[in-house]
């Protein structure tokens, strides 16, 4: 069982119930974050905070690894230069993140690192498994060279988790927090023909997912962190409409967001229709399967 457990990206929208979480399971937590130490305390409750991978050596021996590090990927629209920060931000610190790790006399048993569905392309209505050939874009590319650096750590006997997240519905934030403020005044819609499937997965359910593959020893490779039932776009904004009992008729046309959006379009108006195939053949079982429950967990006050 895992005692000491080091947190990359732990002040994010995933990372932050994550900590407080194993807090109350009585684990140990380092957080790596540019963040003040108080800011990462008030965020994520009574964790030690480095602000430097350097530093990984002193506080360890670390057990366990979560790395969630990564920059919004659908915060600014995708110029060379953002592209660049993108993969900054993921692949090159989960380099130098695994090389520190290297470098400990003793090597932490497991590294639980993020990634997206994302790794799969578009692929339309298929169903997708683990075992499902991507589409080579910008996504796949961003999540391969990603699970890439992770799995270096395969090399000095660290067992290696690989979570394909879905989009994740959850209070106070998220793509979700996004939609809610058209929405609520009737003005939201389907985007473009509404036909791209959105394989969403609670917030909860993250968190649960990514101590399962923590503390289960069996567990390696690559796992969808998605519910087992997606959605279409069309049905994912009918049903957030109803649970606000407000119309969704103000559909957003694909020209317009591939004019406003560029690239970054394709994030918005293709999808996967993605299964947690591996998760739930392990008996993995999902709290939140169905989304009308999700928004109206996320809804209620």
């Amino acid at each position: 069982m895992s005692k000491h457990v080091l947190i990359t990206g732990a002040t994010g929208f995933i990372g932050q119930p994550l900590c407080r979480q194993l807090l109350s399971l009585g684990r140990r937590i380092t957080v790596f974050s540019r963040q003040s130490p108080l800011a990462v305390r008030k965020l994520c409750g009574p964790v030690n905070a480095i602000d430097d991978l350097e530093k990984i050596p002193e506080v360890s021996p670390i057990d366990a690894v979560i790395n969630l590090a990564g920059e919004g990927i659908a915060a600014k629209r995708w110029s060379t230069a953002r592209k660049r920060q993108l993969f900054d931000s993921r692949v090159d610190v989960t380099r130098r993140l695994v090389t520190v790790l290297g470098r400990l006399k003793n090597a932490p048993s497991v590294l639980v690192s993020g990634s997206a569905v994302g790794y799969y392309g578009d692929q339309g209505d298929t169903i997708v498994t683990e075992n499902t050939i991507p589409t080579d874009e910008f996504t796949h590319q961003l999540c391969n060279a990603w699970e890439s650096a992770a799995r270096a750590a395969e090399s000095f006997g660290t067992r290696v988790c690989l979570s394909r997240t879905g989009l994740v519905v959850g209070r106070g934030g998220g793509f979700v927090g996004q939609m809610l403020p058209l929405f609520r005044l009737g003005l939201g819609g389907r985007l473009g023909d509404g036909h791209q499937y959105m394989p969403w997965v609670h917030r909860e359910d993250v968190v649960r997912a990514i101590i399962w593959l923590l503390e289960t020893e069996t567990a390696t490779g690559p796992w969808n962190v998605v519910s087992p039932q997606p959605v279409t776009n069309a049905e994912f904004t009918r049903t957030l409409a109803a649970c606000l009992h407000r119309p969704a008729i103000l559909p957003a046309p694909a020209i317009v967001l591939k004019l406003i959006l560029g690239e970054m379009s394709r994030l918005l108006l293709t999808g996967q229709r993605t299964l947690p195939n591996r998760l739930q053949e392990a008996g993995f079982e999902f709290h939140f399967s169905h989304l009308r429950e999700a928004l109206e967990d996320l809804l209620a006050t």
